[in-house]
């Protein structure tokens, strides 16, 4: 009887399998063992695609970046642009959350990361902002949506009324696991248009006129 046929292994398999893997068990259960394991094949067979670990994870974390919409910035102005954007980053990286540490790292040498750096330096650029300013917007943006990706700050309280009965202000703390989604989103619409609305003060008061851009397209 013929062996069955073995699906064709190729860097796309290869990243799927592993980002599944992260996605269930976390980045530091990951290795090359166990994801050969779970293709089917020697370890050494991974290697014909990747030279190393680090590359997979370089890929992995691409694969997730790549999913943002970065072709906000040419259809918006910059900061409902920025707005944008960092709602579908944050959803990528919700999807995602195990493999959340390694993205903060910053882009390195991954191209959907570095084209997604440039699409947002180079939509503040144009639209008026110095180029250090819109270097610490992105970099400000980037910590708030990564830290925000993290985890839930609901499911770090626990469904146990005793436990809070010391704290006065905390007497309702045991129902914020109930109410994930609305407490999680809520501080994060808080917090975005927090920003949004500093950075837009900032552009009326220090960008002139004749420094703004005239926008997308």
């Amino acid at each position: 009887m013929p062996r069955p046929r073995q699906a064709l292994l190729n860097r796309e398999r290869i990243v799927e399998t592993a980002l599944a893997l992260i996605d269930a068990d976390g980045l530091g259960a990951f290795s090359t063992r166990r994801l050969a394991a779970a293709l089917n094949v020697q370890g050494p067979s991974l290697y014909n695609h990747f030279a190393t670990k680090d590359e997979i994870l370089d890929a992995v974390a691409d694969s997730v970046t790549a999913s943002v919409d970065v072709g906000v910035f040419d259809r918006y102005d910059w900061a409902e642009a920025l707005r944008r954007w960092a709602r579908s980053y944050r959803a990528a990286l919700a999807v995602h959350p195990n493999i959340v540490p390694y993205l903060a790292q910053g882009p390195g040498r991954r191209p959907a990361a570095l084209a997604m750096a440039d699409a947002v330096y180079g939509a503040l650029v144009r639209a008026g902002w110095p180029p250090a300013r819109a270097t610490h917007i992105g970099a400000a943006l980037r910590y708030f949506v990564a830290g925000s990706a993290l985890g839930s700050f609901a499911r770090g309280f626990v469904e146990d009324p005793e436990l809070y009965a010391a704290h006065p202000h905390l007497t309702q703390a045991h129902r914020l696991r109930g109410h994930q989604r609305s407490v999680d989103e809520g501080a994060f619409t808080l917090g975005l248009d927090a920003l949004l609305h500093g950075l837009a003060a900032e552009y009326a008061r220090t960008v002139t006129p004749l420094e703004r851009g005239t926008g997308p397209g």
